[in-house]
């Protein structure tokens, strides 16, 4: 299936400059683009590959559109942001070439009479529904979900397969839950009495709001008492940890194994990069950036990037590092001594 630049362009915005009624049938990187496809330069440095680029049209900025206007003759796309016009034009793709699923429940899921499920709704083989669940309108349950007690899943919501949705958890409108994710297991609660654990019940849930994209094989914990919270726009790449009580704010997005302890809470627009920590109970304010592999051991209240590794470097050149770290405390007591010692030598010249 194809679509005319004019209707791409109407739907999405942007100033057409070229033929409207090329058609074109998807999307596709400069150096990989046919005369069918469409693409896009986000990256001032690739504007020679641009020029030489044999897709239809290119979507290009403002800036970038007189380096190239002379040198490619095929239509433009100008818009202040490429890379945000490029994601909206696949979606866009992707449902031009989806395979309509029949709405309805697959004759081998088990649910239970209790349950809601919305005309609409697409419910896979092999699903369990639980008691008092509700699927939302176009909610899509991919086969082997299990969908528990008194679970929520809002509109147009698509659970990719093998996905766990334990009792009473929520999830609002166009939300994207990936396969193996686990939603609404029990926090890691204890109480240590006589050198034994004694288990803290989880009666929390898990609270998320629309637009929130969640990973494979990702894990977000119930609460203990109150709940576990994941706000309007949140995404969460695969094999993140979020630990009970946490609240993420709005739009915050977190790379691959991101794990984040019990009871933090974190503002709005916040980026982590892959495999940072952040450790309980602490608070960092909305805009707030770390950097990949970073331990965030403190709270942090003011936005900014913030960054806590030490550089990579050869074997060797780390060991004599650590073992300067290791004496820094003894270094420093000598240099004291030594302060000491000049003070008092230069206090007697002066006499």
């Amino acid at each position: 299936m194809s679509t005319r630049l004019q209707t791409l362009v109407e739907r999405l915005g942007g100033h057409l400059i070229g033929d409207p009624d090329i058609e074109v049938t998807g999307i596709a990187p400069l150096d990989g683009a046919d005369a069918s496809q469409i693409t896009f330069l986000s990256n001032p440095k690739l504007r020679q590959q641009a020029t030489q680029t044999r897709a239809a049209a290119l979507i290009l900025s403002e800036a970038d559109d007189p380096f190239i206007s002379g040198a490619y003759a095929g239509a433009r796309i100008v818009t202040p942001n490429p890379y945000a016009y490029f994601a909206r034009a696949a979606q866009y793709f992707v449902d031009l070439h989806a395979v309509p699923v029949p709405a309805g429940v697959h004759p081998s899921a088990s649910v239970d009479p209790s349950a809601h499920i919305a005309p609409t709704a697409v419910v896979g083989a092999h699903v369990t529904v639980e008691a008092g669940a509700i699927i939302g309108d176009g909610a899509v349950i991919d086969p082997g979900c299990f969908i528990g007690r008194n679970a929520k899943i809002g509109a147009s919501t698509h659970l990719f397969a093998n996905v766990v949705f334990q009792a009473g958890c929520e999830i609002g409108a166009h939300g994207i839950v990936h396969s193996g994710a686990v939603i609404g297991s029990d926090g890691f609660g204890f109480a240590k009495d006589q050198g034994k654990w004694i288990k803290i019940p989880q009666t929390g849930r898990v609270v998320i709001g629309d637009e929130v994209e969640i990973g494979a094989n990702t894990s977000i914990d119930r609460g203990a008492l109150s709940d576990t919270v994941i706000e309007d726009g949140v995404k969460l790449d695969n094999q993140i940890q979020i630990g009970h009580n946490c609240h993420i704010g709005a739009h915050t997005a977190m790379a691959g194994c991101v794990g984040v302890a019990g009871s933090a809470r974190i503002g709005k627009y916040c980026t982590f990069g892959g495999a940072a920590m952040v450790l309980g109970h602490l608070t960092i304010a909305d805009n707030v950036h770390i950097s990949s592999g970073s331990l965030v051991s403190r709270s942090i209240h003011e936005p900014g990037q913030y960054t806590g590794f030490y550089p990579l470097a050869k074997n060797a050149d780390w060991e004599k590092s650590a073992v300067i770290v290791r004496n820094l405390n003894a270094m420093r007591e000598k240099i004291r001594e030594l302060e000491k010692t000049i003070k008092s030598l230069t206090g007697n010249s002066n006499e």
